[in-house]
Order: C-alpha cells, then sequence, then structure tokens
C-alpha cells in the first residue's frame, strides 16, 4: 500500500527529521512532555522495564514484586526506558500506576496527542540517536537533558490524532500478521520435538515388536533395544580439575557459551594457557572428534558435539565431556537424545525447587536413555537431520516473515509520525 505526501514541505532544520510538512511545527520534546518526578510507594499497577514489549509499547504482565519508591504515573502519560534504550520500550498508560525502574516518566502538555507522542519515540531514527547519547558501558542510560532536548515533529492536534489513529489500525494489523507467524514457529517447533521424541524413543520401524521400557515417563520401546543410565554406553567426565587462566591470545575455552548450537562454537571464546590444555591431555579430558561437551551450569542441558576438523581447545568448570564406550555409536544420536524430551523430562524434575540451574556429574552419568544397536542409530539420526531440516526451513520462512512485517512497522511509524506520507484521508 502506497500512500501520498503532503502539498508542501519546508526544511526542518534537524538532520534526521530533513523536510516536513510546511504547517507543521518542530519543538523539542520537552515543550511537548513534561518530565515526572514524583516518588510514591503505594505499588498500584507497577510497572518495571520487564513489563513492556520494545518497539510496540505493549504491557507484558510478570509474577514480579518489587520493592522500594517509583514515579506516579496517569493515564495517558508515557513511560521511556532510560536504560538501553536501543531496546525502545516506550509505554502509554491507560491507568494510574506506578514506574519501577529505570524511567523517564513523561505528561503531555495541553495539544499534545499521547498517543502521537509515543509513535514519535518509537520511531526508529529517534531511538538511534537516544542510544548514540548514553553514558555508561556496562548500563548504558539516556538523560533527560538529551532525551528532552531531541527535536521532534508538532502537527496541529487534531492531525496528531488522525495519524495516532490511523497508525493504531496499521500497526493491529501488522501485529495480527506477525502473531499468526509466531503462532506458526510455535506448532513446528512443536512438530519437530514431537518428531524427534518419537524417533529416538520409538524408531522408524512401526511394525517393530515393543516392550515395556520400565520407566513410565518412557513407556514402551522396540523390544531389541537397550535403556539404562548414560554411563553404560558413554563416558562422562568431569572437567572440573584445575581453574583455568584467562589470557589474551593461546588455547581457546569452551564454557556454556560455546555450546549453545550443533556443533562447538569458538567465535566468541576466551583463551587459555597451553600448561592448562597440557594438564587436560595428562587427565584424557581433552575433546576429539565425536566428543559431546554438555553444559551443567546456568544453560543446563545444552549440547554441541566436536567436528572432525575442529582446532585443539579446552574446557571450562561448567561443562562435561561426553565420550562413546565404542566407535560406532552415534554421537549424533545422542545429540537428538539429548535435545529431545527424553533428557528435557528429567533435567525438568531434577531442578524442582532449585534456585540456582546446576546438576552434578553424576546425576548426568544417571540419565536414562534408550539405545538401539548401532545401525539404528545412525539411520535414525540421518532421518531426523532430513526431518528437522525441514522444519528448521518452514521456521526461518516464517521469521523472514516476521522480520519483514517488523520492519514495515517500524517503518510505517517512522514515515506517518515525521510527516513524509499524509494519512489524513486513510
Amino acid at each position: 500500500m502506497s500512500f501520498p505526501r503532503y502539498p508542501k514541505y519546508k526544511d526542518s532544520g534537524v538532520e534526521w527529521l530533513g523536510q516536513v510538512p510546511e504547517h507543521w511545527a518542530v519543538k523539542r520534546l520537552k515543550h511537548n512532555l513534561r518530565l515526572l518526578t514524583e516518588k510514591t510507594d503505594r505499588r498500584e499497577n507497577p510497572v518495571a522495564l520487564e513489563n513492556i514489549e520494545g518497539w510496540t509499547g505493549r504491557f507484558i504482565p510478570t509474577e514480579t514484586e518489587f520493592e522500594g519508591e517509583g514515579i506516579a504515573f496517569d493515564a495517558g502519560d508515557i513511560l521511556f526506558g532510560k536504560l538501553r534504550p536501543y531496546l525502545a520500550k516506550a509505554f502509554r498508560a491507560e491507568s494510574s500506576g506506578e514506574a519501577v525502574g529505570d524511567f523517564h516518566v513523561m505528561r503531555p502538555f495541553a495539544g499534545i496527542d499521547s498517543r502521537f507522542a509515543q509513535y514519535q519515540i518509537l520511531n526508529r531514527e529517534f531511538i538511534a540517536i537516544v542510544d548514540g547519547s548514553t553514558f555508561g558501558s556496562k548500563m548504558p542510560r539516556a538523560s533527560w537533558e538529551f532525551v528532552g532536548g531531541m527535536k521532534v515533529t508538532t502537527p496541529p492536534l487534531p492531525e496528531q490524532t488522525r495519524i495516532a489513529a490511523f497508525l493504531d489500525q496499521e500497526t493491529a494489523k501488522i501485529d495480527a500478521l506477525v502473531a499468526e507467524q509466531e503462532r506458526l514457529m510455535a506448532l513446528l517447533k512443536e512438530k519437530r520435538q514431537a518428531v524427534i521424541s518419537h524417533a529416538v524413543t520409538k524408531g522408524l520401524n512401526p511394525q517393530a515388536a515393543l516392550k515395556p521400557s520400565g520407566i513410565e515417563w518412557l513407556g514402551d520401546v522396540p523390544a531389541h533395544w537397550e535403556t539404562g543410565p548414560l554411563k553404560r554406553f558413554w563416558n562422562v567426565t568431569d572437567c572440573k580439575h584445575v581453574t583455568a587462566e584467562f589470557i589474551e591470545d593461546g588455547i581457546p575455552l569452551a564454557s556454556i557459551r560455546e555450546v549453545q548450537s550443533w556443533w562447538i562454537d569458538l567465535e566468541k571464546a576466551k583463551c587459555t594457557t597451553e600448561h592448562f590444555y597440557q594438564l587436560l591431555i595428562e587427565g584424557n579430558r581433552q575433546p576429539m572428534p565425536g566428543d559431546l561437551i554438555f553444559s551443567r551450569n546456568a544453560t543446563v542441558g545444552e549440547v554441541a558435539q566436536v567436528s572432525p576438523d575442529h582446532p585443539r581447545f579446552a574446557m571450562g568448570q561448567d561443562v562435561v565431556l561426553l565420550r562413546k564406550f565404542s566407535p560406532e555409536y552415534s554421537s549424533d544420536f545422542l545429540q537428538h537424545v539429548i535435545r529431545s524430551p527424553v533428557i528435557i523430562h528429567q533435567l525438568a524434575n531434577l531442578m524442582i525447587g532449585s534456585t540456582f540451574k546446576r546438576i552434578n556429574v553424576e546425576e548426568i552419568r544417571t540419565f536414562v536413555i534408550p539405545f538401539p544397536p548401532p545401525n539404528e542409530q545412525a539411520k535414525i539420526s540421518a532421518f531426523l537431520q532430513t526431518e528437522i531440516g525441514k522444519f528448521d526451513t518452514l521456521a526461518a520462512e516464517a521469521q523472514r516473515a516476521i522480520d519483514l512485517l517488523q520492519e514495515r512497522r517500524t517503518a510505517l511509524i517512522s514515515a506517518a509520525a515525521t510527516g513524509q506520507i499524509d494519512v489524513r484521508q486513510s
């Protein structure tokens, strides 16, 4: 859909705004919105940064309980997250409440439509400039002095209201399409997991005789399969032996961040010394092709495989080394098992009541797994690689559609809020 431009434009005098409609004013944000600073601890409808969805301004309910004083706000006020402003968290309140945390809480002056003001803040150019002004490297924040000094377009009030209504309508359509793609992705993920789960617990032959596994949540497995603890089939080695020394240039060190995908990824890995690597070798802990590296801390359950052509690397204390007892066993098959509900279910039971996500090596060794003959492991793995590829292709297409829709959304807001399109008759 294309929209007309305004009949006449003028130079705004602001580089990022460029030409604006001739009858529009250009003002500093602080002349349209005033900063609220009144503290309150009334705890009525508290809103924190985690409650606001970036770029849409939607409210996300959470169960977090907040302490301390916040800034009181009323319906129509705007809460803009000053911490990491690139997250574009701008919320328009529909009732009174309390802003908890890093917010600039703003109230529109007379003649300013709060919905229009929210869309101005969600303008991608506005966000980019504010983000470039931040101070503090670890917790970058935008000051009110800078945000309030930003120049913004200010159409007549009836036009602000019309633009806001137009954007409400158009962004709602786009959001509905995004939600549809997100539901598709969730369905694909669910089906993907179901295919993996069935393949690693029932095999590929629907006519195969089954037997009880003896484990309620696992159910029946093919009669010729084995079932037992992981340590019967794979060696599980603790990597918590010596504390690694970090250096600028040395041997890459794989920890929980490096096991987020199918293969070990050392692109952003820290480095350790040659001495530390030699200690691994002496303890027979150096990673070899076909080994799996399993996270036992924080991101518990993540796993990645060492590829045949992988450069040498060491391992941190937050992972364990899994090595098969026979070269005939399939590393791919075990990876699929670990990524399936077979292990996910056991991890969930171990984590009940735990506030700190960590499991010890002995618990990993006792994971119960189904274990088909080696040739069948290879066939199941090949089948799953093909099937998963299909699901991943469809999911990637859905994600591309979402990305395009979100780009369309931000572009439409930017164009309408700065007068690059005329939506008065839309």
